[in-house]
């Protein structure tokens, strides 16, 4: 840990973020004795951040700069941490803050304004010596300019804003794509660009065929100390999103690291940086030796924990040192890496609808507690998970002495990892990690795209009992009354003359991992939840017992034994393994009904979400695949289909309306045959 303060830092710092961060950031704040200010919206006034605080004040919006420097200034905070996300890299933001006469924890309003712009950034560096992606990155570029550009950098290209970040905006051009796929894409790419960040200036790259993405920790003082603490991998994307990062990169040798942190210091002083930076780079994975600048982060990266781990250092007392004036605790000579990182992050999305996104209330959470495991987190049980912001739950970061034993304890980690009310993707990035390129460290960052289908399939097995059964154990231990009850208050079937018995239950998979087959369950259980009787799927009765502890439902079938988390919410019960959740919701006992036409009946929303279009009519034909409703998410929209040829006899939505995921949005019913007499239409 770093050097100890003469005088304390400041009295008060105001995180404007909300979530995870603001609860890292927090925690060095009480470490180091300063009162943690919050801000909140409407939508977050009883956000753990929000309670967590000592101080904290309601804002219109994250976004609202005058809201949020007001707020500052009302709760005496002498400085101004912006997290990462929101305004972290907004150069106006930075500027209010100072002009109003507070510290802002971050570089200087020149850089982030340097920095900012992909393409002034690009030259800066370039003329600091720092090598580029082949391509061209001046303002101004029309598309007759970037078509030019892509027969002479030579295919596959890729387009990218000069604003913004994140992936949006980004399209990869292969050359068969043809000069009429190009226009197509640029024109796309401007579409985006335009949307997400209000400009539409484009740049023009070089796409490597095996590209890593690893970037350099950077560190800066206004002393002139500038030093770099290492890389970190980042090749595990998906939609250019990052799921996996870790320090230092398994690619790199001692040699490579030096050369590429030396070009990442440089950049860093080509634009007069201080404070806490990421110096990304684009580097071949089949050649080291060639690595390419992409952009700096003029922030706190998502995935700093992997570096703290690695050095011992903590990035935001470092951010806090700089913004007090006083120079960093560390030159590079006292930077050593010791041991290796891995963070996974928890998003709420689900992986076997296509990571759409996903909502709900966290009814039960579970953490792991392992040596060497790290956990960031921003929720908590009975908080509302919505869709206005970023998906990112929580990070488990795991370290160990070599990246083969941080891998393990980190898989075992989101094994005990079980947010449940709500889908996420833990138990993907777990198969993820055991993946045989992944442990071998075999990187690119096409890789999870390529093995998303299979590594989405949810496991064949989950041991001593299935989600179905596990369930139907878990409502008898809840309805169990204890021994010395009245036995005819069991709300589970008493009998004169008989025993309790849960005769039938039939339980449909309605969320969470797949993996029920056609996700409806048949279940007889007949005895108490300490001594059942089990009949599942024409199997011979089992003997069965099962323990509810909390969120902890302990299950014994036959000779087997397993521990599954456990959470209720109305009918519909959730259950978590390995990773991995279920949610199954109680059906009336009655005969199986018929299948009824394929493809007819209700069109559900596939994620909680705003009606952004209807397409279609009440009583209007339509055909297999027609666009029926689309429904918007965390800026992704997804069309929802016929899926098959009939008539529109309901639509239930209009634009602008919020919907919950499964929510009936219209209802597509086969055509009704008719048959022409001489008596008329029968």
């Amino acid at each position: 840990m770093s050097k100890d303060f003469d005088t304390p830092l400041f009295d008060t710092v105001l995180v404007a973020n909300r979530g995870e961060i603001t609860l890292r950031v927090f925690r060095t704040l009480r470490r180091l004795g300063i009162r943690c200010a919050a801000i909140f919206t409407d939508a977050d006034a009883n956000a753990p951040h929000v309670r967590a605080a000592d101080v904290a004040r309601r804002v219109p919006s994250y976004l609202n700069i005058d809201a949020v420097v007001a707020a500052a200034l009302d709760l005496g905070a002498g400085a101004v941490h912006p997290g990462y996300g929101f305004l972290a890299e907004n150069a106006s933001f930075a500027a209010a803050v100072t002009e109003a006469g507070i510290v802002f924890v971050g570089p200087p309003v020149e850089a982030i304004d340097a920095m900012g712009d992909k393409i002034r950034a690009k030259q800066r560096v370039e003329a600091a010596g720092v090598p580029v992606v082949p391509g061209r990155h001046e303002p101004g570029l029309t598309d007759d300019d970037l078509i030019a550009a892509a027969s002479t950098i030579g295919f596959p290209v890729l387009l990218k804003p000069s604003a913004g970040g994140g992936g949006k905006g980004m399209h990869r051009v292969e050359a068969d794509a043809g000069e009429n796929g190009l226009r197509e894409a640029i024109a796309g790419a401007r579409r985006e660009a335009r949307g997400a960040f209000g400009d539409d200036t484009l740049l023009i790259e070089r796409y490597l065929t095996f590209p890593r993405h690893i970037e350099i920790q950077v560190l800066a003082d206004a002393h002139g100390g500038v030093i770099h603490l290492g890389e970190r991998e980042c090749s595990l994307q998906r939609r250019h999103q990052k799921i996996v990062e870790e320090a230092p990169s398994p690619l790199l040798t001692p040699e490579q690291r030096e050369r590429m942190g030396a070009a990442a210091v440089q950049a860093a002083r080509s634009c007069g940086y201080t404070g806490a930076g990421t110096v990304e780079f684009i580097v071949d994975g089949r050649a080291p030796d060639d690595f390419f600048f992409m952009e700096m982060n003029t922030r706190l990266q998502v995935e700093h924990p992997v570096t703290e781990a690695v050095t011992g250092m903590d990035l935001v007392e470092e951010q806090l040192r700089v913004a007090a004036g006083l120079p960093l605790s560390k030159t590079q000579a006292d930077v050593v890496l010791s041991g290796h990182a891995v963070e996974a992050r928890v998003y709420a999305e689900d992986p076997a609808r296509g990571f759409l996104p996903a909502a709900g209330r966290v009814l039960g959470l579970q953490w792991p507690d392992g040596e060497g495991v790290r956990i960031d987190s921003g929720i908590e049980e009975g908080i509302d998970v919505g869709t206005s912001y970023d998906p990112m739950l929580a990070k488990v970061i795991a370290c160990g002495p070599s990246r083969a034993v941080a891998l393990q304890r980190l898989r075992a980690a989101l094994a005990d990892t079980h947010v449940l009310g709500l889908a996420t993707n833990t138990a993907f990035v777990r198969r993820l990690l055991a993946d045989d390129d992944v442990a071998a460290g075999r990187l690119d960052t096409g890789l999870v795209e390529r093995k998303a289908e299979a590594l989405s399939a949810p496991a064949a097995g989950t041991g001593a009992a299935d989600p179905g059964l596990a369930v139907a154990l878990g409502r008898l231990a809840e309805r169990d009354p204890g021994l010395d009850a009245d036995p005819f208050a069991v709300p589970s079937g008493w009998r004169i003359g008989g025993v309790p018995s849960w005769t039938h239950e039939r339980l449909q998979h309605v969320g969470g991992a797949g993996g029920l087959g056609r996700g409806v369950r048949d279940v007889r259980v007949s005895g108490r939840a300490v001594a059942a009787q089990i009949e599942a799927d024409d199997q011979p009765v089992i003997s069965a017992a099962a323990t509810l502890i909390g969120h902890r439902l302990h299950v014994r079938v036959g000779d087997a034994t397993s521990t599954w988390a456990y959470a209720r919410d109305g009918e519909t019960v959730w259950v978590g393994r390995g990773g991995q959740g279920w949610a199954l919701r109680e059906m009336p006992v009655r005969a199986r009904e018929d299948e009824g036409d394929a493809g007819h009946g209700p069109l559900l929303a596939p994620m909680p979400g705003t009606v952004t279009a209807v397409h279609v009519e009440e009583g209007q034909a339509v055909a297999a695949g027609a666009a029926v409703v689309t429904v918007e998410a965390m800026k992704m929209e997804h069309v929802v289909r016929a899926a098959a040829d009939g008539v529109v006899t309901h639509v239930l939505v209009i634009p602008g309306q919020t919907v919950a995921m499964e929510a009936t949005l219209a209802v597509v019913e086969a055509a009704v045959e008719t048959v022409e007499t001489g008596g008329g239409t029968e």
